[in-house]
């Protein structure tokens, strides 16, 4: 199967200006990997009841801009996916051949990252699920960062074929038909990731999950999503 004809990035902002131009500058060193060489890559930030100069900062980062006024993350994360659908279609791009990543603003993609979305498209999976990886843990207590590390990665003890479990909007991708099919991100205020992903598999999709290239993302105690990542990790500092 041949590679996609746009390479589509979703990011949702919610008054992100302290950490989006770092998620953006990561994102062009991404989409500067040699092997992404002729593939067209779309970045679009979809500035989600935004406050502040998130989106002044996106576009000064060569990113397109959404401006959402939905009630949660999964319609941001939609009106993303479907602008970047739209920008296929004036180009002539048949939505098989959109490939849809997703990642967040306070997050940062590693170099190879969109190579490796390139990869999964080419390969013929309908959606690629990565992992997480936390750096900065300011704020936390000392033990939070061991028992992530322990509660993160337990699925290493089945063994070198085990299958991580995980599901995160920071390091996803799909395929637009696919997308499409199963009506997208659900619009859920929290865990529309899983959302999507089980609605892929319940469609019979083929899904890869990979260890690969994981996104790093905050750790932050005042997350945006209230009962997402910042919430699990709040749940471990109290044990």
């Amino acid at each position: 199967m041949s590679g996609p004809g746009l390479l589509g990035v979703v990011v949702p902002a919610r008054d992100e200006a302290a950490l989006l131009p770092g998620c953006l500058a990561a994102l062009r060193r991404a989409a500067a990997h040699p092997e992404l060489a002729g593939v067209p890559v779309l970045v679009v930030v979809v500035a989600h009841r935004c406050t502040d100069a998130t989106a002044d900062l996106a576009r000064a980062g060569g990113a397109v801009v959404v401006e959402s006024g939905g009630d949660t993350v999964g319609d941001a994360r939609h009106a993303g996916a479907l602008r970047v659908l739209a920008e296929a279609a004036h180009r002539g791009v048949p939505p098989g051949r959109v490939w849809l990543a997703s990642t967040d603003a306070d997050s940062r993609v590693p170099r190879d990252w969109l190579a490796l979305q390139r990869a999964a498209a080419g390969s013929g999976v309908d959606a690629v699920l990565g992992l997480v990886r936390v750096e900065d843990w300011t704020g936390h207590a000392a033990h939070v960062a061991a028992a992530f590390a322990r509660a993160y990665d337990a699925w290493r003890a089945g063994g070198p074929g085990a299958v991580h479990p995980h599901v995160h909007g920071a390091n996803l991708g799909v395929r637009g038909d696919a997308y499409l099919a199963v009506g997208g991100f659900p619009p859920l205020a929290v865990s529309e990731d899983a959302g999507l992903a089980g609605a892929l598999a319940l469609a019979g999709r083929v899904l890869l999950r990979t260890p690969c290239s994981p996104v790093t993302t905050s750790a932050r105690r005042r997350p945006r999503a209230p009962g997402g990542f910042g919430a699990d990790l709040d749940r471990l500092a109290d044990g």
